[in-house]
């Protein structure tokens, strides 16, 4: 066999690439796992218990003693969580975060006497987020895509995909009205003058954050398969 039919045979029996480069695109696009790391920066579900327990701390030996080891017990608490997360090599971000906030309403309850304002902050916080978030879908910019595609370093192109950026838009709405729920209720409370209650309302937001998270997962799933579908036919 000569040189030029050993060629035309190799070539004959190499399989021809496929014609449309969205074959290979589909199953990534498909595939790729929503926002579920979102979670994840909120410190997953033992961060969320862990900035429970400050907060159950505070309430519990301020009924039993009064503000003042109410709130050196809370800050001892959130600080050994830290240390403890420390240890155990746990991203520290949650614990930093809820150390400053506990740290924060520890100081504007002693500064006021007042055991309700050790929530304050984390109630006008909310407000701040819904209007954030509020804002951020209007001017087409959701920030639940933004935030998810901003952690994993995938850039923004994700705003050139009219199914996902509604996804995400529809997602950031429901984030919105969650935090917003969550400072009305609170705001009430605090006006009522009842940190018992308050603290209830604080952890039980995490239901509310649960659900606004089930929301977006199900949201760009389904933004998702359509755009799949779409590149299929």
């Amino acid at each position: 066999m000569t040189g030029r039919h050993s060629r035309a045979h190799v070539e004959s029996a190499t399989p021809a690439p496929a014609d449309d480069d969205a074959t290979a695109v589909i199953p990534s696009v498909a595939t790729e796992e929503p926002p579920t790391s979102i979670l994840q920066q909120l410190g997953g579900i033992s961060g969320m218990i862990y900035s429970a327990v400050p907060v159950v701390v505070f309430v519990l030996v301020n009924s039993v003693a009064s503000l003042g080891p109410a709130l050196v017990a809370a800050i001892l608490v959130a600080l050994g969580i830290a240390v403890w997360r420390l240890v155990r090599h746990e991203p520290l971000q949650p614990a930093v975060s809820g150390l400053f906030g506990v740290g924060v309403g520890a100081f504007l309850a002693y500064r006021t006497g007042e055991a309700r304002n050790f929530f304050l902050l984390g109630i006008w916080y909310s407000a701040l987020l819904a209007v954030v978030f509020g804002v951020s879908a209007l001017v087409r910019w959701p920030l639940a895509g933004v935030i998810w595609h901003g952690i994993n370093g995938d850039g923004q192109g994700w705003r050139q995909d009219r199914e996902l950026r509604r996804a995400y838009t529809l997602a950031t709405v429901l984030w919105s009205v969650m935090f917003a729920v969550k400072f009305v209720a609170q705001q009430w409370l605090y006006d009522a003058n009842q940190p018992g209650w308050l603290a209830v309302a604080r952890i039980g937001g995490y239901a509310l954050t649960g659900l606004a998270l089930l929301g977006t997962v199900w949201a760009v799933r389904r933004a998702r398969q359509r755009t799949a579908a779409a590149q299929l036919t």
